[in-house]
């Protein structure tokens, strides 16, 4: 799946791998490995932001994708996000769409949505806006999701789904 697929189908809060198809180097290759791991990952989708005009450049269309935090048991010190254009050529896959009754904190209820945080219930969303304040900071629950998952390699054909199965989106005709 490509970066723009994920940019037009994949539900925000949904966890995405991205990969370049290279083996994995031998530990003992630092460099390599880091290069390897920088083109190599997953993170859960917190924003995507369309086409726009900086200067006389034109910068593409993409995502983000929020990789992890780093905390001292309390506040957030810092949060590890990777920007995606949609022209990349890496590929991408959804390993987890967000669960059903899952609810997200956004802070804006349009296209340029940016996830603050997605709970679990209702409860934990009030819970987490209670505690970290937002001049705009809205709920919205995650009623339906629009993902099934398609088996894809060796054995597809006989039913036998792989270790981990890819994400494809599934749009009702009309």
């Amino acid at each position: 799946m490509s970066a723009q697929l994920i940019f037009d189908l994949a539900p925000l809060g949904s966890v995405v791998r991205y990969f370049d198809g290279a083996p994995r180097p031998a530990s003992q290759f630092g460099g390599k490995l880091a290069a390897w791991r920088s083109n190599n990952g997953d993170g859960r989708l917190v924003h995507r932001f369309g086409a726009r005009r900086i200067g006389d450049n034109m910068v593409p269309a993409g995502i983000v994708l929020q990789r992890g935090k780093l905390d001292t048991d309390g506040p957030v010190i810092m949060v590890l996000r990777q920007t995606f254009s949609v022209a990349s050529r890496l590929l991408f896959e959804v390993v987890e769409p967000p669960a059903i009754g899952s609810v997200r904190v956004v802070d804006r209820v349009d296209a340029d949505a940016e996830l603050l945080h997605l709970a679990a219930d209702r409860a934990g969303a009030e819970d987490w806006r209670a505690c970290n304040p937002h001049r705009r900071a809205f709920l919205d629950e995650v009623t339906a999701t629009r993902w099934r998952p398609i088996w894809s390699g060796p054995g597809s054909r006989q039913g036998l789904p792989p270790k981990r199965p890819r994400l494809q989106a599934d749009w009702p005709d009309g």
